[in-house]
């Protein structure tokens, strides 16, 4: 059978599983999400449970996102001129290593909570180059006509172990940290080796003219020369920023809603069912135009389903809004995600994506640990519904900032 990739194919697939390549990408993606996923939702009650502090909670976020924050130059630069299937098996070494240094801690006598946060730290380490190198591979594995599919299925991969995932991981910390912790490294190494049965991945052999500093700052001069592309990654960063309340379900399930561990594997999952069945909607239909508006009108509404969360007292509406809240905000990872891959030469995909995993970490990460600290200080209740007016304050304010980003009709184009 011809290579579907060949120049020479009359009609290459848009369906990204008829590429191998991609489809043991894609299984590899699936048991890193659900291994994280797992190691997310046992930290988080382990932490709680000594401490019986939100601000511990915060410091969370910070410890994982401060790698991706300081390394993003060097990864970035790794991410473009080296080998990004080796560099993805490497970093999947090193969240294997994290996984048994928690199995090691929980086998302790637990006085201090510090290794967890050494661990995490180096699991973000494992985040800053690996994330940009697996990005950056999907358009080496797929043609541009499979690649809207490939990045649909990508986020389903990811949302459906964030579905799954906590559920497993609540259930597996109820017989005890070492078991959910286990779990999730025999779930990276299975990652690993799908990895390694992708075979080799050829992509683009970078320039060598520039040097030196100039050749790290690659990917923020194209994200800057790009208004339609700052834009996008901005908004994301700012809205998710103000809107997430992850960090603060441990505080929710046990002093709110009062819901066991299982309970909180079902607030953790919710977003990620609601992000699912739209994933699911978006890889057969797809956004056909007024993607900009498209784009606006969900992170708004995002914003407001975290207003709906945050003074809600039953679990069922809870769920049911932070459900609302994933739908909407898998719109913005879509139309954020083909802007990327599609406009961005592969010489300097991996550095674009360095950037790009800096603010996606920074709206994740920093959330968490801003929706922690204001937690600390006013209660959890206004952390989060302050976190979702700003939300939909800032997608009016960046509509009006970026009116090309906001008009933006098909999602299409490149170089």
């Amino acid at each position: 059978m011809q290579n579907p990739l060949s120049p020479a194919s009359p009609s290459p697939s848009a369906n990204a599983f008829h590429y191998p390549a991609y489809l043991f990408y894609f299984i590899s993606r699936v048991f890193n999400g659900f291994a994280l996923q797992i190691v997310a939702t046992a930290v988080g009650w382990q932490v709680y449970a000594l401490t019986h502090n939100p601000i511990y909670l915060a410091y969370i976020g910070l410890v994982v996102f401060l790698p991706v924050l300081l390394l993003v130059l060097p990864s970035g630069y790794a991410a473009d001129h080296y080998n990004r299937r080796v560099t993805s098996i490497i970093c999947f070494v090193l969240e294997a290593v994290c996984a048994g240094g928690l199995v090691i801690f929980s086998l302790g006598d637990q006085q201090v909570v510090w290794p967890v946060y050494v661990y995490l730290a180096l699991l973000g380490v494992a985040s800053a180059f690996g994330n940009p190198a697996a990005s950056a591979m999907v358009p080496n594995i797929l043609t541009k006509e499979a690649l809207p599919h490939g990045i649909s299925l990508n986020a389903l991969s990811w949302q459906s172990a964030a579905i799954l995932g906590p559920v497993v991981g609540g259930l597996l910390y109820g017989f005890g940290p070492v078991v959910a912790y286990g779990v999730s490294f025999a779930f990276v190494l299975l990652g690993i080796v799908m990895v390694f049965l992708m075979g080799h991945v050829n992509q683009h052999q970078n320039e060598q003219s520039e040097g030196g500093l100039m050749t790290l700052l690659a990917g923020f001069r194209f994200i800057w020369s790009e208004p339609i592309v700052l834009g996008a990654i901005s908004l994301d960063l700012f809205a998710v920023l103000l809107g997430g309340a992850v960090a603060l379900l441990p505080v929710y399930a046990s002093d709110i809603l009062h819901v066991d561990a299982l309970g909180l594997g079902l607030l953790r999952s919710a977003p990620g069912i609601g992000a699912v069945l739209v994933a699911l909607w978006l890889s057969k239909f797809g956004i056909k135009d007024y993607a900009g508006y498209v784009l606006f009108v969900a992170i708004a509404l995002s914003g407001l389903s975290i207003v709906v969360f945050g003074y809600s007292l039953l679990p069922w509406l809870s769920i049911l809004a932070l459900g609302c809240y994933g739908g909407f905000d898998m719109i913005s990872v879509y139309v954020r995600e083909i802007l990327m891959q599609l406009w961005i030469p592969d010489h300097v995909r991996g550095r674009v994506n360095a950037v790009n995993n800096v603010f996606i970490g920074a709206s994740n990460q920093l959330g968490e640990a801003r929706a922690g600290f204001v937690a600390a200080a006013l209660g959890a209740v206004h952390a989060v519904v302050i976190g979702g007016v700003g939300t939909i304050i800032v997608a009016g304010f960046w509509a009006y900032m970026f009116p090309k980003l906001r008009e933006a009709r098909e999602l299409s184009g490149g170089v």
